[in-house]
């Protein structure tokens, strides 16, 4: 059950109880108010009564009986031992008061009837219902509208969370100032937190970016020194630990252009073979290519197949029979995409299979053409990165290899860039699969629905 429903059925609840409350103690007051009387009335009424008997002897037109019959049994048990005493009672005759005392022998007693005024009682208990029921009718309403009030403001408040939590720093629910509402702290608390941690993650991104400008001028020299070495095992040494540094710079430039949303995709319709075809020759790393009807026997499909993959068994290895064909082609299967991001986004995700998975590693394009997968046999990606996504600085476990942690995330935020998804996960045989759904290509305008050249006028000279 939802808040809202919940303050909904508190406020009928309460209504109720309160309409009920006040109906017992309205009953029970009016109740003892009417016995009250009764009983004064009877007392008075016997007092007299008993005053005539002991002068004449007689009760007539006095009120009183002698002995009644349907005297209740309690208060003659009561007159019996010389005392005198009253009780309420309803007999055939219907409610009454009655008042009794010993008189030489006998009891005299008076009845008073108490019908209308019970009849009056039982019509002010169904009033009072009636009252408590349009009561609840009208305050049920204004209970509803004042609890949707507080769930609309409180969902508008949790769905700036999710956003907040979804990267969307510059989220802010921006309340209202209203002295004493718990709500209004509550969303002014979620913006200044969001605000704290845009400004944090700004300095973070400033810092960064500022630490890969500075560096890179001191690199691009070291990386001119190292070639001037002179050939052996430690020049080889320095220049690729230069190498791996010069990289490392570059990736954070790119991170920091990425968190600045300075980068714009440049999307176009392009054949999708050739560009994955692309990004895995230029890692240098061996990638089995399949379609998505293809499947993976682990046997050339062709001679010509074979062929191939003997040329390019570092840059790629392909499992289709129509691999070298038309899918593979300028003229193949297009995806709206920029087709450079979607090389760094492809390259990314197989050197990370490679460095932290193990072969063979997989890329394959399902039968929609749009959606890309890129599949090792490792240990699979950590339950960390599972839940948060790619973090930079950090790889997870250790079975997962070493590395800066950059790759995952820069191909995260390209994707985001050319308007794609990349989602991870493990295969239930084993091993890390990251899977790139590519958006699809807009739809262009008829040429029947693009307005008519207007008519060309008249030329004068």
């Amino acid at each position: 059950m939802t808040l809202r429903w919940r303050i909904v059925a508190l406020v009928a609840a309460a209504t109720c109880a309160a309409a009920a409350a006040v109906g017992v103690l309205v009953h029970h007051a009016s109740r003892d108010r009417e016995l009250s009387q009764a009983r004064d009335g009877a007392r008075t009424t016997l007092e007299r009564a008993a005053l005539g008997y002991a002068r004449t002897g007689g009760v007539q037109g006095s009120g009183a009986v002698l002995d009644a019959p349907g005297l209740p049994g309690g208060l003659r048990r009561l007159v019996a031992k010389g005392h005198q005493g009253t009780e309420f009672a309803t007999g055939p005759d219907g409610p009454a008061m009655w008042a009794a005392r010993p008189a030489d022998g006998q009891v005299l007693s008076v009845r008073v009837d108490m019908s209308t005024a019970m009849r009056n009682i039982s019509a002010l208990d169904t009033n009072i219902i009636l009252a408590g029921l349009m009561t609840t009718a009208v305050v049920l309403p204004l209970g509803v509208l004042t609890a949707e009030r507080m769930s609309r403001r409180l969902r508008l408040a949790a769905a700036t969370a999710r956003r907040i939590a979804a990267g969307d720093l510059d989220a802010r629910i921006s309340p209202a100032a209203r002295p004493h509402d718990e709500i209004a702290e509550i969303s002014g608390a979620v913006d200044s937190m969001a605000a704290a941690l845009q400004e944090r993650l700004l300095d973070e991104q400033r810092f960064t970016a500022d630490v890969a400008h500075e560096l890179r001028t001191p690199l691009m020299g070291l990386v001119t020194a190292a070639e001037l070495l002179p050939p052996g095992e430690a020049a080889g040494y320095v220049r690729d630990r230069v190498r791996v540094l010069s990289t490392l710079v570059e990736e954070l430039l790119e991170i920091s252009r990425l968190d600045a949303g300075a980068e714009e995709a440049d999307l176009s319709p392009c054949p999708l073979g050739p560009v994955l075809d692309e990004a895995i020759a230029g890692t240098g790393l061996s990638a089995r290519l399949r379609t998505g009807t293809a499947e993976d026997t682990g046997q050339p499909d062709s001679a010509e197949d074979t062929g191939q993959r003997d040329a390019t068994d570092r840059t790629g290895q392909r499992d289709s029979a129509d691999d070298t064909g038309l899918w593979h082609s300028a003229d193949g299967p297009k995806v709206w995409t920029d087709p450079r991001r979607l090389t760094r986004i492809v390259a990314n995700l197989v050197v990370n299979a490679h460095r932290h998975g193990r072969e063979p590693v997989e890329v394959t394009v399902a039968a929609d053409g749009r959606t890309v997968t890129v599949r090792d046999h490792g240990t699979g990606y950590p339950g960390d990165l599972l839940e948060k996504g790619p973090q930079r600085f950090r790889t997870g476990v250790r079975e997962r290899g070493r590395g800066h942690g950059l790759g995952l995330t820069i191909a995260v935020g390209q994707a985001q860039v050319i308007g794609a998804t990349l989602e991870f996960g493990n295969a239930p045989d084993g091993g890390a699969v990251a899977t790139l759904r590519l958006p699809e290509e807009p739809e262009r305008p008829e040429l029947s629905d693009l307005p008519e050249p207007p008519e060309p006028g008249p030329i004068h000279g």
